[in-house]
């Protein structure tokens, strides 16, 4: 065999082992990507204290699947809870079912996941047994202060009321008396102290009046003076 020959038979193999080994690896991930029942786990949880079935698909090639839930009797569906379609993802997606399941229920899903022609998962999940405790309901709002009351019978405060005890109101003949004596007597002359105030500030005579009377003093005063030194000049000059 010649060489070139050799070459070529080497190259052969190594390209076949080569292909072969790229048909293993294709394989080996098509069946890890593929669809299984180990994908779907189910629970029985409380979402604000009312119970719910939880069923998760972790199938990452996202292959439709329909969950059917039934609650078990002894070995026997008794009846379905409901069904659902979900589509698996990496992360895990999730379906839920509203179940008021009591501590111990015994419950079955049975997971179909088809894609085309191709069933990929016909079959259930392990059997689910709810928790031996059963979801706490919410507790209620607390009432307010005048509902309690109210509640225990206790009356509420009521609102002040006028005493029954007031004083009187005082007789015909006490009011006529106070009445006379408070009014003033009908057609009066007398002004009283606060009018006189009101009747100067309205002239303005309480504030002016002592400085004009300055005033005119001061002139008498100057014109006597003047008047007396006029006669005194007067009387002289006659004298010469």
């Amino acid at each position: 065999m010649s060489h070139n020959r050799r070459i070529a038979a080497r190259s052969a193999r190594i390209l076949g082992v080569s292909a072969a080994s790229a048909a293993l690896a294709l394989s080996a991930a098509g069946s890890a990507l593929a669809c299984s029942l180990a994908d779907f786990s189910a629970a029985a949880l409380c979402d604000g204290g009312k119970g719910v079935i939880t069923v998760t698909d972790k199938d990452a090639s996202g292959v439709p699947a329909v969950v059917t839930v039934y609650l078990e009797n002894n070995g026997s569906d008794l009846r379905q809870v409901g069904e659902q379609t979900v589509i698996g993802t990496k992360g895990g997606a999730q379906v839920q079912f509203a179940e008021e399941w009591k501590p111990g229920a015994v419950y079955r899903v049975h997971v179909t996941a088809t894609r085309g022609n191709k069933t990929f998962v016909n079959d259930d999940i392990p059997l689910l047994t709810a928790p031996a405790k059963a979801c706490a309901a919410e507790q209620t709002a607390k009432p307010s202060p005048s509902t309690s009351q109210s509640a225990t019978g206790k009356p509420s405060p009521s609102p002040s009321t006028p005493s029954d005890t007031a004083t009187p109101a005082p007789s015909d003949a006490t009011a006529t008396a106070s009445g006379s004596a408070a009014a003033p007597a009908p057609g009066g002359n007398d002004i009283s102290p606060a009018a006189q105030e009101s009747n100067l500030a309205e002239t303005g005579a309480d504030s002016n009046t002592p400085v004009i009377a300055g005033i005119a003093a001061a002139l008498v005063v100057v014109g006597g003076a003047a008047v007396f030194f006029g006669m005194r000049r007067r009387g002289a000059g006659n004298r010469h």
